[in-house]
């Protein structure tokens, strides 16, 4: 019994975070039509597989990229992502300063843009338009945190995942922690 109620109350506390899906749900932050949202609190409630630097162009800035523990022991045992896989870049700006540790250091300031990514190797949402490749994709502004801006995944967000299409998309090399086992 002490058990059952135990299995109980770590399924309330998970879902109350967001970290789970009830049974027969795909994924918890996208919806039966296929929109997607970005999961709140994703800094403290995922773990953070690693971050890339862009110096400068539209992108410039700190690009942090995070996920479920259980997405990263999946990927770590098999491989790949499992479906329902959320990861999360946020994307922040950054400013130069001079510290005793050197000049001209960034840091990163305020978020610029969210990219969301969520598995799916069975292609639920064919007919969405952020939906393909295996991957539902989508696009979110500080402004406006629960509108994805993202129109179409080919024209939106594919483009800059075309170095990476043989690994699933993905630019694994700068996320140590996937493989860390």
């Amino acid at each position: 019994m002490f058990y059952k109620t135990f299995l109980f109350i770590v399924f309330i506390l998970l879902s109350s975070i967001g970290l789970t899906a009830s049974a027969g749900e795909f994924s918890p932050y996208v919806d039966k039509k296929g929109n997607i949202s970005l999961p709140k609190n994703f800094e403290l409630n995922m773990v953070h597989l690693g971050a890339w630097f862009v110096p400068s162009g539209g992108a410039s800035g700190f690009h942090s990229v995070f996920t479920t523990k259980d997405a990263v022991e999946y990927f770590q045992n098999q491989g790949h992502f499992p479906d329902g896989a959320v990861l999360i870049k946020e994307l922040r700006a950054d400013i130069k300063k001079d510290y005793t540790t050197g000049s001209n250091v960034s840091f990163a300031t305020d978020v610029k843009q969210w990219f969301v990514m969520v598995k799916d190797s069975k292609n639920r949402f064919n007919d969405h338009p952020n939906w393909g490749e295996g991957w539902g994709w989508a696009l979110y502004k500080p402004d406006d945190p629960a509108k994805n801006l993202s129109t179409n995944y080919q024209t939106d967000c594919l483009g800059c995942h075309v170095p990476v299409k043989d690994k699933d998309w993905v630019y694994t090399e700068a996320y140590p922690v996937l493989f860390n086992k």
